[in-house]
């Protein structure tokens, strides 16, 4: 009876929020608008997230060592794991691109086009709307007319050609004399922000802006110095008030990472890995609900146990520590259906020696 309560508490946070980033999208009054949308929009859906795991009741809500409830990152990943949620990649990364958006506006500025605002907002009340019903088989309607909703008199247009506009924009914002600079670091960081819709570990430095900033200064081809955002899409359906905007993966440019800042790269660097690699050992058989030592020998047998996308040993002085990432946890989720664990027990256990798994001639093993 508690959770429940606790879930309508938060579904209702959720909706009230969904109405004020409406009544903001919606108001004639410019000052403080796109703040006013980011942030009512993120909470909006971190409440629905949280209300969706309460109501199943298969994911934690509280982090155990702070006795706080978790963050929206953990939320995502939680939501993505639950097989009532759902969630699945394109849909997160709408919502990792409004939360990075939303923390510039809150905690320094930038500057977000009104198509990206738009295309945004609305992508957001149809997610919405699919989670409702999803989770907990409501209707957005049934909380408010379709009227209500997100209206432009610019109707959507195509997402290249918005990005392509903004790009152009700001290349001419940076040219000798126009004295715009704040403005350009402004749109950039929007711009690096809509790199979370296809990396999950996207984030906004003050570094990436600068290193953007050079690459257009050195007139640099937008594919070149955002590759990223050659593989967003948009999926736009409907019109008027029955609009439906979802963004999707596409095949962009290859992406390079670089530890240089000098060096020209992709808008997005890999540099904190232990934002990639968060899960230890234990966390990932909690997580899977195995014990450690069954998780350790399917590890073993699909090869996780040396650096590359699924795990990266880290050192610090004499301790050593090998953690995961969330690749590695959707490999090990997907193969629990497929192979012979005892098989895999009997051919990778602990007891059989730390080598054991290159001699792996089990099928589907990629220890090789």
């Amino acid at each position: 009876m508690r959770f429940r309560q606790e879930s309508r508490a938060l579904k209702r946070k959720a909706l009230d929020s969904l109405i004020f980033t409406i009544e903001a999208f919606n108001s004639p009054h410019e000052a403080g608008r796109a703040t006013r949308v980011l942030l009512h929009l993120q909470h909006a859906f971190e409440m629905l997230l949280k209300a969706a795991l309460v109501q199943i009741g298969d994911k934690r809500v509280f982090d155990r060592e702070t006795g706080r409830s978790i963050s929206m990152k953990k939320c995502l990943r939680y939501a993505a794991e639950s097989s009532v949620v759902k969630l699945v990649d394109e849909d997160a990364g709408t919502l990792r691109a409004i939360d990075i958006m939303r923390d510039d506006e809150q905690h320094w500025f930038n500057i977000v086009p009104e198509q990206l605002l738009y295309l945004h907002a609305r992508a957001g009340v149809t997610l919405f709307d699919e989670l409702l019903q999803r989770v907990f088989v409501e209707h957005l309607a049934d909380h408010l007319p379709a009227r209500v909703l997100p209206l432009s008199v610019d109707p959507p247009r195509d997402l290249d050609v918005v990005l392509n506009e903004e790009y152009t924009q700001i290349a001419s914002l940076l040219q000798p004399g126009r004295r715009a600079r704040h403005e350009v670091r402004a749109r950039l960081r929007t711009l690096l922000a809509m790199e979370a819709h296809v990396d999950p570990d996207a984030r906004v430095s003050d570094k990436d802006v600068t290193r953007v900033e050079r690459g257009i200064r050195d007139r640099n081809p937008r594919d070149q110095v955002f590759p990223r955002l050659g593989e967003v899409a948009t999926a736009i359906d409907g019109d008027g008030v029955n609009l439906t905007v979802h963004f999707t993966k596409k095949q962009g440019a290859p992406v390079r990472y670089v530890s240089d800042e000098s060096a020209p790269a992709a808008g997005i660097r890999e540099v904190d890995l232990l934002k990639k690699y968060h899960r230890s050992a234990k966390e990932l058989a909690d997580d899977l609900k195995i014990t450690v030592s069954r998780s350790t020998a399917l590890r073993r047998h699909l090869g996780m146990e040396k650096d590359g996308p699924y795990s990266h040993l880290f050192e610090l002085g004499a301790v050593k520590q090998r953690r995961y990432s969330d690749n590695a946890y959707r490999l090990m989720r997907e193969a629990l259906d497929t192979v012979d664990m005892e098989a895999v027990w009997q051919a990778h256990s602990p007891n059989h020696g730390s080598n054991s798994w290159t001699a792996c001639s089990l099928p589907g093993c990629h220890a090789a």
